[in-house]
């Protein structure tokens, strides 16, 4: 049986879906129809779609847009032609991509196009959303930086960088074990130093090169529905891009005027950014910590505020303990005598888990203060978040009483 279940995830699937698909929108006499067409690979000399989709036995294909310029109200949705992941380059396919490996491709780039091209950027993904995101000196770094982010999480996932891959960058992927990886370029030799994990997936997108040029398109979000039916949306851009963005967190509560005493520093401001822009990338509810533009600990997809809030605080100490094991004994945590977990308990606990310091990242208002106590309680000196709640003025009063700084962006962030 076990040896059954084994072969479930080495099999590749056939599927049935047609080589096109078009999607007409239609109004009275007016008809826009968007035009798409399936993407196979080569390989092992066969030409071959997806290999399953979200689990063994569910077949699945890849559709690029080809053909079809739509405008919904003032909105014109991004052209044919501009493709990236449906336009990936198998420079070597592993163990063959399913629709996990490309979504989370695919959300790694939603991020990347968000984050300034001049820097070094990387993004590690699991399941959808980050594990971990940082900017750095080098793509070296920035990778390294992501993947100790949360050491633990990156295991088996998906790596997408936003310059050519170079040797140093090679080498220290191909220390860990990842599904994919993902970049503009592969400066030479480096595919051969990849290759060493024969599971991986490497893709070539050469147009992640313009990434940033992406940073304001819009394009139709479908999701059907268990009767067949399905919802259309416009996609989600975050309107707050630079400081000049921010709004004041500041509201008025029966007859009384609530402001946030302390203006952010610089750090701070890029730090709530470079957050902002991760947060763009993660499933709701959402909060974030980020420092020195590195994601500290990420909560994602729980069902409220505070209590997603103490997930990232939780993970936030957990991993500093596993990057401290890791950097200074080469093991995880768990493995270390309990001489040395307790030493590295009382360094992570005096730093708070790297949390003091750090900006919180919230993708919705707290609709009570007790969601924000948890990261100020935690060292946080700036927050940023929408703004919005009954009880803004005591999230207020609480980041006022801890000496914060706090910025609204007026626009909420979900992401399902």
């Amino acid at each position: 049986m076990a040896d059954d279940l084994k072969k479930a995830y080495r099999t590749i699937m056939g599927d049935s879906f047609p080589s096109r698909m078009e999607i007409s929108f239609v109004e009275a006499d007016s008809r826009t129809t968007l035009v798409y067409e399936k993407v196979t690979w080569e390989i092992e000399g066969e030409r071959r779609g997806l290999r399953y989709g979200e689990n063994p036995g569910q077949e699945a294909a890849l559709y690029k847009l080809i053909n079809g310029n739509l405008t919904l109200g003032d909105v014109k949705t991004i052209a044919p032609g501009r493709h990236l992941v449906s336009d990936a380059e198998l420079l070597q396919f592993g163990k063959h991509p399913g629709k996990i490996n490309l979504t989370d491709a695919d959300n790694a780039l939603n991020i990347l196009r968000f984050l300034p091209a001049e820097r070094p950027a990387a993004a590690v993904m699991k399941h959808n959303n980050p594990s971990g995101v940082a900017l750095g000196g080098t793509l070296e770094e920035a990778y390294t930086k992501a993947d100790l982010a949360d050491h633990i999480a990156a295991f088996g996932g998906c790596i997408a960088l936003n310059q050519p891959v170079d040797r140093a960058t090679a080498e220290a992927i191909a220390e860990q074990y990842a599904e994919v990886v993902v970049a503009p370029e592969f400066e030479e030799n480096t595919v051969q130093v990849l290759s060493a994990r024969k599971n991986l997936r490497i893709m070539r997108i050469a147009a992640m090169e313009r990434l940033q040029t992406y940073s304001a398109e819009r394009f139709v979000d479908f999701k059907s529905l268990i009767d067949g039916s399905v919802i259309a949306q416009l996609s989600f851009l975050p309107q707050t891009r630079s400081a000049d963005d921010f709004l004041p967190a500041e509201v008025t509560y029966k007859g009384t005027s609530y402001r946030v005493d302390r203006l952010p520093t610089r750090g701070e401001i890029e730090d709530m950014l470079f957050g902002w822009m991760v947060e763009a990338g993660v499933s709701s509810n959402s909060v974030l910590y980020a420092k020195d533009r590195v994601t500290v600990g990420i909560g994602a997809g729980e069902q409220d505020r505070v209590g997603v809030a103490v997930i990232a605080r939780d993970k936030a100490y957990r991993n500093m303990g596993e990057r401290l094991a890791y950097t200074r004994h080469g093991t995880s945590y768990r493995f270390l005598d309990p001489e040395v977990k307790a030493a590295i308990d009382a360094e992570v606990a005096t730093d708070h888990g790297g949390l003091k310091g750090a900006v919180m990242v919230s993708d919705a208002f707290f609709p009570f203060r007790d969601g924000v106590d948890v990261g100020l309680q935690e060292g946080v000196t700036a927050v940023i978040q929408p703004g919005g709640s009954l009880r803004d003025h005591e999230v207020i009063q609480a980041v006022n009483e801890a000496g914060a700084a706090m910025v609204f962006t007026g626009q909420r962030s979900f992401k399902h």
